[in-house]
C-alpha cells in the first residue's frame, strides 16, 4: 500500500471541521504500551517484530474505535513516503529508521495513530486541532480499554505500565500542544519561558519534536513526569502551565501592538507580499512568513476562514510534501520553487491585510 490515499484524505490537521484557535495549533496525547513476555523492540530479534506486529496489526484491524484504518510496513515505504508520515505526524524519526516488523496503523482521518514497533510495541496517539485535552483523553483511554481487551500489557502494580525507556515507566503518557508564539519570540520572551517551564517538568521542543527547530514559532509543549501521577492530574497541572504561557503569549502582542504597532503591521505586510509574490522559498522562510499570517489572522488583519489555509500550509510547505507532490526527484533549489509557486496559488485569494483606521497613516 502506498501513501497516496492517504496523502489525497482530509486529515484532522490539514481539514479539520473544528475551528482551530489563535495560538493552539493541536492538542496530542500517546501512551506507551508493551506487551508480556516479549522482549522490547530494542532488544528483539527480527522473527520476533515480525510476530509482534503481525499479533498487534490482526488485533487493531478489529477495533470498533478506529474507522477504516490503513496500515503500513516501514520496510516497504521509500525514504520519501517515510519523510512525509513524519511531516504529517504519523510517525516518529525513529519509526521511520525501522526495518523489519515495524508499521503503523492510521485512521481514516489521520486523528488516530498506533506505532508498532517503536521504541516500545505500541505507541498509541490521538491528535485534535484545538486546544481540547477532555475530547483527546477521551478518545485515547477508550482506544487503549479497547485494546487491552485483547492484548495483554506489561504491567507493574509498583512501577505502572512497562516501558523500553525508564522516563515513561507509570502511565506511559506523554500529553502536548503544539503552540503558536510569535509574540514571545519577537519579544525575546521565549528562552525565559523555557527555563521557567522546564523547572516544572514540562519540556519544550520544536514542531517536529526533540530535536528540530521551532520554524514558524510553534512549540510543542508536554509533560516530562509520568510516574507517580495518574493520568488526569499530569493533564490538570501540564494545563495549569500552558494557560500561563497562552496568557503571557497574549500579553506580549498586546504589548506589541501598544508600543510597536508599525512594526507589526510591516512585518505582516512583507509576510503576505513576499508569499505572493516570490519565486524561490526555502521551508524555514516559508514557515517563518505563514507564522506572521497567522499573527494577522489573529488580530484581524486577515479574514478568520483564513486560518485552515495558513494551517494547513504548515504542513504541505514541508520538503517531504513538495518532493512527492513533484512526483520525481528534485534538486533544493528546484524544491524551492515549487514551493514558492505552490504558496502563491494556494494564498491566490488572500487579501491584502486591512489594518483598520490607521491604515493609511
Amino acid at each position: 500500500m502506498t501513501i497516496q490515499k492517504l496523502i489525497e484524505g482530509k486529515s484532522e490537521l490539514t481539514y479539520s471541521k473544528k475551528k482551530a484557535a489563535p495560538i493552539v495549533l493541536s492538542t496530542r496525547i500517546r501512551l506507551a504500551r508493551n506487551l508480556t513476555k516479549q522482549s522490547f523492540p530494542g532488544w528483539s530479534k527480527p522473527e520476533n517484530r515480525i510476530e509482534v506486529f503481525d499479533l498487534c496489526e490482526k488485533v487493531l484491524g478489529d477495533l470498533n474505535t478506529l474507522k477504516s484504518p490503513s496500515t503500513f510496513k516501514i520496510d516497504q515505504l521509500d525514504d520519501l513516503e517515510k519523510k512525509v508520515l513524519v511531516e504529517r505526524h504519523l510517525i516518529s524519526k525513529e519509526l521511520s529508521q525501522a526495518t523489519l516488523g515495524a508499521g503503523v496503523v492510521v485512521n481514516k482521518d489521520q486523528s488516530q495513530v498506533i506505532m508498532i514497533n517503536e521504541e516500545d510495541h505500541l505507541r498509541i496517539q490521538v491528535m485534535r486541532s484545538g486546544y481540547n485535552f477532555k475530547s483527546v483523553w477521551k478518545t485515547i483511554d477508550a482506544l487503549d480499554t479497547e485494546i487491552e481487551k485483547r492484548l495483554q500489557y506489561a504491567f507493574s502494580d509498583d512501577l505502572g505500565y512497562l516501558t523500553a525507556c525508564p522516563t515513561n515507566l507509570g502511565t506511559g503518557m506523554r500529553a502536548s500542544v503544539m503552540l503558536h508564539l510569535p509574540g514571545l519570540v519577537i519579544s525575546n520572551q521565549m528562552d525565559k519561558v523555557i527555563r521557567a517551564v522546564n523547572q516544572l517538568g514540562i519540556a519544550v521542543r520544536g514542531i517536529f519534536g526533540e530535536g528540530s527547530d521551532a520554524n514558524g514559532s510553534i512549540f510543542q509543549i508536554s509533560n516530562q513526569q509520568t510516574l507517580g501521577e495518574d493520568e488526569k492530574q499530569i493533564i490538570k497541572r501540564l494545563g495549569k502551565v500552558l494557560n500561563n504561557i497562552i496568557e503571557q503569549e497574549e500579553n506580549c502582542r498586546e504589548k506589541l501592538l501598544e508600543k510597536d504597532d508599525f512594526k507589526i503591521k510591516d512585518k505582516v505586510g512583507r509576510a503576505f507580499g513576499i508569499l505572493r509574490n516570490a519565486h524561490m522559498m526555502n521551508s524555514n522562510e516559508a514557515m517563518n512568513f505563514l507564522s506572521l499570517i497567522r499573527l494577522g489572522i489573529d488580530q484581524g488583519f486577515f479574514p478568520e476562514d483564513s486560518r485552515p489555509i495558513v494551517d494547513r500550509l504548515f504542513i504541505e510547505c514541508q520538503p517531504g510534501h513538495i518532493q512527492y507532490a513533484a512526483m520525481k526527484e528534485k534538486t533544493a533549489e528546484e524544491r524551492d520553487a515549487l514551493r514558492a509557486e505552490y504558496l502563491r496559488n494556494a494564498l491566490r485569494e488572500l487579501p491584502s491585510p486591512s489594518y483598520g483606521i490607521n491604515e493609511n497613516i
